[in-house]
């Protein structure tokens, strides 16, 4: 396939990249900082581009088969809550432009219910650093809920994820809906490297059109 990729030399949208192209897709990556990617490959191409400005999106999209946005306004931003929200809706308006059906975001883990009608991110425990950013992920989930004319697919990462938990791609992982998946020990945890094996295997083989799902070991 050809792949709009949004995000591509983030944390998560790197590790997306490399899965992407070891499975020999095309993928376009769409990023603010081309000189961040030093990744060279034929199948690679490299654009910059503005996430905040729909037009701009559905131009450098044009002619992809799929979208998948890892698109993150950056933790340490102060206005996160605000421009996530922003940003992620250009997007979505950009794939629609573009005439492109699908669409795969990676979203957060805090919107994952952690008891019945309680998600994470409105926990006592839940930290204060990342709520902004967190909230913004789950209040763009109910937005994409709305959604009818893309074929859409929301991906909450695990709880714990770490560089490879060593480094390494198992090539496993368990999938749930709006519920965490524990382990025997009680942890909900993946590597980055499954998360995107997770992410292109939802993408050649979709099993969870306009539906959230989540995946850990």
């Amino acid at each position: 396939m050809k792949i709009a990729l949004i995000g591509a030399s983030g944390f998560v949208g790197s590790a997306i990249l490399k899965e992407a192209l070891n499975r020999k897709h095309q993928v376009v990556a769409i990023v603010r900082n081309p000189e961040n990617i030093t990744l060279k490959d034929e199948n690679l191409t490299v654009k910059p581009g503005d996430v905040l400005n729909e037009n701009n999106v559905a131009e450098l999209i044009k002619g992809c088969d799929a979208v998948i946005s890892a698109y993150n306004s950056g933790w340490g931003n102060p206005d996160i809550y605000n421009e996530f929200l922003k940003g992620s809706k250009s997007i979505q308006s950009g794939v629609k432009k573009a005439g492109i059906k699908r669409y795969i975001v990676i979203g957060g883990a805090g919107s994952l219910e952690v008891a019945p009608g309680v998600q994470a991110v409105d926990t006592p425990d839940f930290p204060a650093a990342i709520k902004p950013g967190a909230t913004a992920a789950r209040d763009y989930l109910n937005i994409l809920k709305e959604e009818q004319e893309l074929d859409w697919t929301y991906i909450s990462p695990a709880f714990e994820m770490h560089q490879g938990t060593s480094g390494i791609r198992k090539g496993v992982y368990r999938l749930g809906l709006d519920n965490p998946v524990f382990d025997e020990e009680g942890r909900s945890v993946l590597s980055v490297e499954d998360l995107a094996l997770a992410v292109i295997d939802e993408l050649e083989k979709p099993k969870h059109i306009r539906k959230r799902f989540t995946a850990a070991y």
